[in-house]
């Protein structure tokens, strides 16, 4: 195991997912996603850190999350990159999110109250990209502004059954793809539902 991934077991065991929950918090301990309104999850710890260890953050890494929601995997990108871009198109998500994240002392986190299903083109591109909602297929916009030798997280496929692959763009900008687990995340609202 690398150092990296020791250092963000070490920060997600100590991260209260209780903070990051309005209610329910009784069941912050489970291991499973727990609803937290507007038909929204938040998901499932150890699904969380794998999606997190798998985008292999760096210091200096540039982040897209598209689905701020509760703001729990926010931190997790967060305490390990650079920068983290997150779209949230619930404004109460958003707006408690966004409070949450700064009253945890974040600085390195930029907010956007839209539809995230295109991505942020504006601050493109990604170095990595974590998309916490399921498309019908990868959107080409995504795939766009992901950075050569950038990596993306995305659950696709149907409202009952996904896979969560791991998209990479090589330094040519040829793309590859790995079916890393079978997921069922809420659907990604917009052009990809």
């Amino acid at each position: 195991m690398t150092n990296q991934n020791e250092e963000i077991i070490a920060y997600f065991k100590k991260l209260d997912r209780s903070f990051f929950m309005d209610s329910l918090k009784e069941f912050a301990y489970m291991d499973e996603a727990i609803p937290i309104g507007h038909e929204q999850t938040i998901s499932q710890p150890s699904l969380v850190l794998n999606m997190t260890q798998s985008l292999n953050l760096q210091p200096h890494s540039k982040v897209l999350e598209l689905g701020t929601g509760s703001g729990f995997q926010t931190a997790l990108l967060a305490a390990f990159s650079d920068s983290v871009y997150t779209i949230e198109r619930i404004e109460p998500l958003y707006e408690r999110a966004k409070e949450r994240l700064k009253e945890a002392g974040f600085s390195n986190i930029h907010f956007k109250l839209d539809d995230g299903s295109t991505g942020w083109d504006e601050h493109a591109p990604y170095d990595r990209i974590m998309v916490t909602a399921a498309a019908s297929e990868i959107p080409r916009e995504l795939l766009d502004q992901l950075a050569p030798s950038g990596k993306m997280i995305i659950p696709v496929g149907t409202p009952l059954y996904q896979e969560l692959l791991l998209i990479e763009k090589d330094e040519f900008g040829k793309i590859h793809q790995d079916a890393l687990d079978n997921v069922r995340f809420v659907p990604l609202k917009g052009k990809y539902e």
